[in-house]
């Protein structure tokens, strides 16, 4: 018997498993995880001295100080800050929108020139936006959605833009400022030891089982509290219906030179190069070795066998949600995380919904 079993090994249960250890010692969990090792999405491979994000850039950002002090208990981060670059048929553009970005576009200096170009594009949409082409035009005009929204989009989501529900870009960061941080947050950075070792480090004193699907063992084990973090529709045996996910492909590759691409992540957004982007995974951590490695990502349909990453939060999904979500109160499990809650968590906040489970369960 179990005071608590941890369905999954990503940062949410290991938030959770820390905390209740950093107020009861003796408790007694038992972690299970389907996949071979920890993490989940945010697991780290240290290759010839590089750590690689086996799942996608994963970059700790956040403005709750509470939050950065817990995980720098845990491991010490570096200094990175994420400046992403967009590629478009030979042109280079900086990220997030911003002054060199339109300086780039229109060969331009002027904030009062930049703003001037996009209020006159910002005119072609007179209607309230049907569509997410219709909203990225009303919010940064023509010229930034053609070049830098509408093919990495479509291939995000394997959708025309016009077909795309305007609330997935309810807002776009535009900055009348020359500076490439892409993130407005006070604290930013990545472990210098990875993801992997400080997820290690939070699951400390726990039991743990990996290469194990809890659902097909759950009568083999007991517990005062279950938090499940799997797909919530699954959980149930998809009674109700199936929810719609987005998945990725990873091409990860080494390179025997120096540098391939001089930034940690670059954005291609022409519709006709088949990845979204390519990460170079030694920018990351600033290591000086000789060789490099590389991530090319593809968005794919989701189907059985892959791994669902981005939840499809339109209303028909969502509705669906609401009713497995019901279905869940009757149950003596609690649904947590980014598959649980069918819902998209940066990290920050991954780690604010366990601290709030925490207080309820421990």
């Amino acid at each position: 018997m179990f005071d608590y079993i941890l369905v999954g090994a990503g940062l949410f249960n290991a938030t959770l498993a820390r905390c209740i250890k950093n107020k009861n010692q003796n408790a007694k969990i038992l972690v299970i995880e389907k996949r071979n090792f920890l993490a989940g999405n945010i697991y780290t491979e240290n290759i010839d001295s590089i750590d690689v994000h086996k799942y996608g850039a994963h970059i700790f950002h956040t403005n709750d100080k509470e939050v950065w002090d817990f995980v720098n208990e845990i491991s010490e981060f570096n200094r990175f800050t994420n400046s992403p670059i967009a590629y478009y048929k030979g042109e280079v553009y900086n990220l997030p929108f911003n002054m060199n970005t339109f300086s780039k576009m229109w060969n331009i200096f002027k904030i009062d020139d930049a703003k001037k170009i996009i209020e006159e594009q910002r005119k072609e949409i007179v209607e309230k936006p049907q569509n997410l082409e219709e909203q990225a035009i009303s919010l940064v005009g023509r010229d930034i959605y053609e070049k830098l929204i509408k093919g990495y989009t479509e291939k995000q989501w394997g959708r025309p833009c016009k077909e795309l529900p305007s609330f997935i870009i309810n807002r776009l960061p535009v900055r009348y400022t020359y500076d490439n941080n892409y993130f407005n947050d006070r604290y930013q950075g990545i472990p210098i030891d990875g993801y992997t070792n400080m997820i290690k480090k939070m699951f400390d004193g726990c039991e743990i089982v990996l290469n194990t699907d809890y659902l097909k063992v759950k009568n083999k084990y007991s517990a005062n509290c279950i938090v499940y973090t799997g797909c919530i529709d699954e959980y149930f045996d998809y009674k109700l219906g199936r929810l719609e996910y987005r998945s990725l492909k990873f091409e990860i590759e080494k390179l025997n030179i120096k540098d391939y691409q001089g930034n940690a992540v670059v954005n291609y957004t022409e519709a006709e190069i088949p990845y979204t982007r390519i990460i170079e995974h030694k920018h990351f951590n600033f290591v000086d070795v000789d060789t490099t490695i590389i991530t090319r990502e593809y968005p794919l349909s989701f189907r059985e066998g892959l791994e669902p990453f981005y939840p499809i939060n339109d209303d028909k999904n969502q509705k669906l949600y609401e009713e497995y979500k019901n279905l869940s109160k009757n149950e003596n499990v609690i649904f947590g995380g980014r598959l649980g809650q069918y819902k998209y968590y940066d990290m920050d906040k991954v780690i604010l919904s366990a601290f709030d489970l925490v207080k309820r369960i421990v």
